[in-house]
């Protein structure tokens, strides 16, 4: 299975432009931390720009690797084969938010009659199916969204666009039984503890987030990165400046059941990720940006605030 390639540095490369933070020195072994967290702000700059050019991006301005209309098809082979239960037996009382929809495709496939037939298991508590949010960066809503939405009650469709997930406030969101995320924001954030902890303050008790990364450690540890004489595209950093895997540390979150699954036959392969919420006392280890290269989706590095002992984690 092919999903769209990582552009990475190639998207700035064909235009010239130096990566900002190309030449910085990095400390493998070091016993402190890479980059002190008060130093972390100084990585925005040049590249958060460039990263924003992409979301902005139209028609022929579209980079490669940066896809916006998605199907829900897409969806169940992209993210866990949990995501596909979990959607068809929402009910007409439960919601469900999409970050980095796009053109919000993946929801109007859930609404055609199409889904129910697919999905009889689902067809009697979901009634006339869950409330939906698809959330954007940019508004890129299509004449096939205003019409599925005038079919449809009074906001039970919604979209949202104009800011990152982060600056949404609870009283704005409310909660819901479903999040998904395919290679949206939990790929394209330069804050992913941030990101997390908004994902898990807008998810009810019981609920599941589902999401995914590209060229990512798998929780196995015997992968390498996809592209040669690369990194992978998102690292995690302990305190110490060893290494830890995504995953390791999406289980050492509180209040969390978190499952890992890794897809070889993605190029570039992908791990995939079930969070279930537990309880409300959830505490994510906070994460500081170290790297962010722009990109669809950007490479970044984050380092851990306080030391993760992940053999500790990996045996919960």
């Amino acid at each position: 299975m092919m999903i769209q390639a990582t552009f990475r540095r190639s998207v700035w490369g064909l235009l010239c432009v130096q990566s900002l933070w190309a030449g910085m020195a990095y400390a493998q072994n070091s016993t402190t931390p890479v980059v002190p967290a008060v130093l972390a702000p100084a990585l925005n700059g040049a590249e958060i720009i460039k990263q924003e050019s992409i979301f902005q991006s139209k028609g022929a301005d579209v980079p490669a690797g940066y896809s916006i209309d998605r199907t829900l098809e897409e969806y169940t082979r992209g993210l866990t084969a949990n995501f596909d239960r979990s959607l068809a037996t929402l009910g007409t009382t439960d919601r469900w938010l999409d970050v980095g929809a796009g053109t919000g495709q993946a929801i109007l496939d859930y609404y055609t009659e199409n889904y129910d037939v697919e999905h009889p298991q689902g067809r009697e508590s979901r009634g006339r199916k869950a409330k939906t949010v698809a959330l954007s960066i940019e508004d890129r809503r299509t004449q096939a969204w205003h019409q599925t939405a005038a079919r449809q009650n009074a906001n039970q469709l919604q979209y949202l666009f104009g800011k990152p997930l982060r600056d949404y406030s609870l009283e704005e969101m409310g909660k819901f039984r479903l999040i998904s995320d395919l290679l949206g924001g939990f790929s394209y954030t330069d804050n992913l503890s941030r990101y997390m902890a908004k994902v898990l303050d807008f998810l009810e008790v019981g609920g599941s987030f589902y999401g995914v990364l590209q060229d990512v450690g798998a929780e196995a540890g015997l992968n390498k990165p996809f592209y040669p004489n690369a990194r992978f595209l998102t690292e995690i950093l302990n305190a110490d400046a060893s290494s830890v895997k995504i995953c390791a540390w999406i289980k050492r979150i509180t209040c969390v059941r978190a499952t890992c699954e890794f897809k070889t036959d993605w190029k570039p392969p992908i791990e995939m990720y079930h969070i279930r919420k537990e309880c409300d006392e959830v505490k994510v280890p906070e994460l500081v940006r170290v790297h962010y290269e722009a990109g669809t989706p950007p490479e970044r590095r984050f380092q851990l605030k306080q030391l993760l002992r992940e053999g500790r984690d990996q045996a919960r």
